[in-house]
């Protein structure tokens, strides 16, 4: 792990495309989470940071605390959130600390059109109940596809990294989980692209 650590508005300041945000709460279903999927984080998402626009947050969630920047509905499951406000609320009301790995590689035009066709697709898209979050990690580690009728936040991300061809699809999507994101895991990328380490935000 990054010794140093980041200000959320230097790390926004900063963010790119790809980066992924890691987080780790105290709630019941935060516990619940990091114990169904042994994970040292209970929460993943990526950025999106197109040209002059602010810096988003593409993720899933419980809960529908902010407006969807696609549909400008609150809603629960998949969702695209101002990096920046959804970093603050999840700190604020969920105790959640907060982790960046900035993505090292350069992201393309084709990338860009590859995470938003993935975007179209899943925004609105359904976070499972708990038994099904147990049932889409079990699919996953006998390397069963899930049929992504709901989808979980690290599915999500790597989803989204396999579509725009960031992530190797020799695994389902639902073989990932929150912890596979954090450092320890190494996660190997498709050259030349590659995580750094954590970095903490406050």
């Amino acid at each position: 792990m990054n010794d140093s650590t980041l200000a959320l508005d230097e790390a926004v300041a900063i963010a790119s495309t790809g980066d992924v945000w890691l987080f780790r709460g105290r709630s019941a279903a935060d516990l619940a989470i990091r114990a169904v999927t042994n994970s040292p984080v209970n929460h993943v998402g990526m950025v999106v940071a197109i040209d002059d626009l602010p810096a988003l947050l593409w993720h899933a969630e419980l809960g529908r605390s902010l407006p969807d920047e696609w549909t400008g509905q609150r809603q629960r499951g998949v969702q695209l959130h101002h990096l920046s406000e959804v970093v603050t609320t999840w700190n604020e009301r969920y105790s959640q600390r907060a982790w960046v790995r900035q993505l090292h590689g350069t992201i393309e035009r084709h990338h860009e059109d590859r995470m938003m066709e993935v975007i179209d697709r899943f925004d609105g898209r359904a976070f499972p109940t708990i038994p099904g979050l147990i049932r889409a990690w079990v699919k996953g580690r006998l390397r069963r596809t899930s049929s992504l009728e709901t989808i979980y936040c690290a599915e999500l991300v790597a989803t989204t990294y396999q579509h725009m061809g960031l992530l190797p699809s020799d695994r389902p999507a639902s073989w990932y989980d929150p912890g596979r994101f954090w450092s320890g895991d190494r996660l190997e990328l498709v050259p030349p692209f590659a995580l750094a380490g954590e970095i903490p935000v406050h």
